[in-house]
């Protein structure tokens, strides 16, 4: 078996990472990061993922939260056009399948996953980064080529 891969890390502004918290009158969460609100695990089963987060000119979903001591990381990969993939994309029941040997890849295991986001067809691309409060507040990431998606 071979070595886990290290996930390159990035290190945000916490607010980005921050899960918020369930508003019973506005019956929806305030105060959610937007990191954490594209978390999509249990979307991409059916095909789908939530809306991503902006980092470093690439669109990215969350897969996965933990925590570490005082503080909060997320597990992300990035999502692209299905048109700009360089491979054969796959459904998550095909990867599923695979089990072991699909969790085992180098690129981890929702790389070259088939989604939708929104009406575009899309696939993620691993390896799969981890994202870590910073100790100081970033300034907002200020990118606009993707507000035209």
């Amino acid at each position: 078996m071979s070595a886990p891969v290290k996930l390159q890390e990035f290190f945000v502004d916490p607010a980005r990472l921050a899960s918020g918290r369930w508003c019973h009158t506005r019956d929806r969460q305030i105060g959610e990061g937007d990191i954490s609100a594209s978390y999509s695990a249990d979307k991409i089963a059916e095909g789908r993922v939530r809306s991503p987060f902006k980092w470093q000119n690439a669109l990215w979903v969350s897969v996965g939260g933990t925590s570490r001591g005082d503080y909060r990381a997320v597990q992300a990969y990035r999502i692209i056009e299905r048109k700009f993939f360089d491979g054969t994309p796959i459904t998550y029941n095909e990867n599923a399948r695979l089990s072991a040997a699909a969790r085992g890849r180098p690129e981890g295991f929702y790389h070259g996953m088939s989604v939708k986001w929104g009406k575009l067809d899309c696939v993620l691309v691993g390896p799969a980064s981890l994202f870590l409060p910073s100790e100081e507040k970033a300034a907002p990431e200020q990118s606009d080529i993707f507000d035209l998606l």
